[in-house]
C-alpha cells in the first residue's frame, strides 16, 4: 500500500516549525562565542563550552528517536517531541543572553555555559523529530521534494537569525554594551525575538500536521510483527545499513569543518579584517566582526535555500551522491578561500559555496538514508544518524584548541582546517551505497 502524494503546502506544513527552530540555531551559532568571549571565556577554550551541544545531542537524540517511535497520543508521534522541545529551547534562548544579570545566583560565565547545555539539548529534542517526520508522511517519489523544502525552511530561518544582530543595528539598538555590561543590547533583543518566532512556528506546525495512526502507518509502510518486536540496542546496532555506515564518513568530515567555522569565524575575520588582538572582545571593531559574522551566516543561508531548490533536480539528473560530492568540496574551497580575504566584502562571495555545501548537507544524507531505513525505526535510526553529526564536533571541540595553538593563536587559520576537511567529506561521499528498504 503506497502512501498517497502529499500537496506543497502539506510537505512545507510538515518542516514549518524546523524554519524557526533554525532562527534559534542560527543565533546560537553566530553570538554564542560572541557572548561567552564577552562573559570571560579565553578564544582557546571556546571550543570546549561548544561541547555542550554535540555532547547533548549524542544523549538526547536516540533517546528521542526511540521513543517517539513508541509514542502514540492525540497530537502523534512526532509533535509531542517537537513541541516540548522548542518551549524549553525558547526559555533557554530568554535567559543566556542575560547571565551577566544572574550573577548573585552563578558566575555568569558558568550560567552562560548551562543555558547553551539547555538550549542546544532542547533543540536535539526538537530537530531529530522533524527529520523523522518528514520520512514518516512523505513517499519514495517525494523524498527528495520533502527534504528540499526542509532545507529551504531551515536555511530561511537561518538568514532571519544571523541577520537579526545586524538588522537591530541599523534600527539604532546598541550594538556595544552600556557601562558595566558585558553583553551588547542587540544580542540580548535578537535572543528575545528569536526565541518569540521558534515557539508560533513550532505551534504552527504542531497543530496543522496530522500524522497517519499507528495502523494505518504500518499499512503503508509494510510493517511486520518481526520489526515491530525487534528493537533491543543491540539489535538495532546489528541492523544498521551499510548505507549508514558509508554516510558517517561523509558526516564526520563534513560537520567536523562546520564545527570549526562556527566557533572561529567571529574571532578569525576579527583578527584577519578588523586586526583586532586577540581577547579584544568589548571593543566596538569586536562586536561589529561579531555583526558581520551574522551577516556572512545569513548570506550563505540564503544561498542554502534558493539552492535548495535546484537539489530536487539536479539529484534527478546527476544523481543523489553526485550532487552531494560537488557540493561538499565546492564548500571546502570557499572555507580555504577565507584564509586569504582582509576585506569583509569579499567574505560574502566566499559564503556562497558554503552555502551550496550547507544546503546539501541538510538535504541529501537524510534524501539518501531514510530511503535505506526500515519505517518502523525511523525515529530510531534517524536518532543514531545524529552520532555522526555529534561526535565529529565533539572531536573538533576536543582538539580545536590544539590545533590552534599549533597555528601560532590565528583564528582564522582554524577556517583553513575546516576547509580541508570539508573536502575529504565530498571525496568520501564517493564510497557512500545507497539502498532502498522494501516499504511500499
Amino acid at each position: 500500500m503506497k502512501k498517497p502524494n502529499l500537496s506543497f503546502w502539506q510537505i512545507w506544513n510538515l518542516s514549518f516549525g524546523f524554519m524557526g527552530v533554525q532562527i534559534g540555531y542560527s543565533l546560537q551559532n553566530g553570538n554564542t562565542s560572541r557572548i561567552l568571549s564577552a562573559l570571560g571565556a579565553n578564544t582557546e577554550h571556546l571550543g570546549f563550552f561548544w561541547l555542550a551541544a554535540p555532547l547533548a545531542g549524542l544523549l538526547v537524540q536516540p533517546i528521542v528517536g526511540l521513543s517517539s517511535d513508541k509514542t502514540w497520543t492525540r497530537l502523534g508521534r512526532r509533535v509531542p517531541f517537537i513541541l516540548a522541545g522548542a518551549i524549553v529551547s525558547a526559555l533557554a534562548m530568554f535567559f543566556m543572553p542575560n547571565a551577566e544579570y544572574l550573577a548573585y545566583l552563578f558566575a555568569p560565565l558558568f550560567f552562560g555555559a548551562a543555558m547553551l547545555l539547555f538550549m542546544d539539548t532542547s533543540f536535539n529534542v526538537t530537530m531529530q523529530p522533524f527529520r523523522a517526520l518528514v520520512g514518516d508522511m512523505v513517499n519514495e517519489d517525494q523524498r527528495n521534494l520533502g527534504y528540499s523544502i526542509q532545507s529551504f525552511l531551515i536555511n530561511s530561518g537561518a538568514v532571519v537569525g544571523s541577520l537579526l544582530p545586524f538588522l537591530l543595528t541599523w534600527l539604532g539598538v546598541a550594538n556595544i554594551p552600556a557601562e558595566g555590561d558585558k553583553v551588547a543590547p542587540t544580542v540580548i533583543w535578537s535572543f528575545y525575538l528569536g526565541g518569540a518566532v521558534l515557539l508560533i512556528t513550532v505551534l504552527w506546525t504542531s497543530f496543522s500536521t496530522k500524522e497517519y495512526p499507528p495502523k494505518e502507518y504500518e499499512e503503508y509502510n509494510n510493517v511486520t510483527e518481526e520489526e515491530k518486536s525487534h528493537t533491543s540496542f543491540k539489535s538495532l546496532i546489528q541492523d544498521i545499513p551499510v548505507t549508514m555506515w558509508r554516510l558517517a564518513i561523509v558526516q564526520f568530515f563534513s560537520w567536523f569543518s562546520l564545527f570549526l567555522m562556527w566557533v572561529y569565524t567571529t574571532n578569525g575575520i576579527a583578527e584577519n579584517v578588523w586586526n583586532i588582538s586577540p581577547g579584544d572582545s568589548r571593543s566596538a571593531s569586536f562586536n561589529e566582526a561579531g555583526n558581520w559574522t551574522g551577516v556572512i551566516f545569513a548570506f550563505y543561508s540564503l544561498c542554502a535555500a534558493l539552492y535548495s531548490t535546484l537539489i530536487p533536480r539536479l539529484a534527478k539528473l546527476i544523481g543523489r551522491k553526485n550532487t552531494y560530492r560537488w557540493s561538499l568540496i565546492l564548500g571546502g574551497l570557499s572555507l580555504l578561500s577565507m584564509v586569504f580575504i582582509t576585506d569583509q566584502y569579499v567574505l560574502i562571495g566566499a559564503m556562497v559555496g558554503v552555502g551550496i555545501a550547507w544546503a546539501a548537507i541538510l538535504a541529501m544524507p537524510y534524501a539518501i538514508l531514510s530511503a535505506s531505513l526500515p519505517a518502523s525505526r525511523m525515529g530510531v535510526y534517524m536518532g543514531l544518524f545524529n552520532a555522526t553529526i555529534t561526535i565529529p564536533q565533539i572531536c573538533a571541540g576536543l582538539l580545536g584548541g590544539l590545533l590552534l595553538t599549533a597555528l601560532g593563536g590565528a583564528s582564522i587559520m582554524m577556517l583553513g582546517v575546516a576547509g580541508i576537511s570539508m573536502i575529504l567529506a565530498g571525496i568520501s561521499v564517493i564510497f557512500v551505497i545507497e539502498q532502498k528498504h522494501s516499504e511500499e
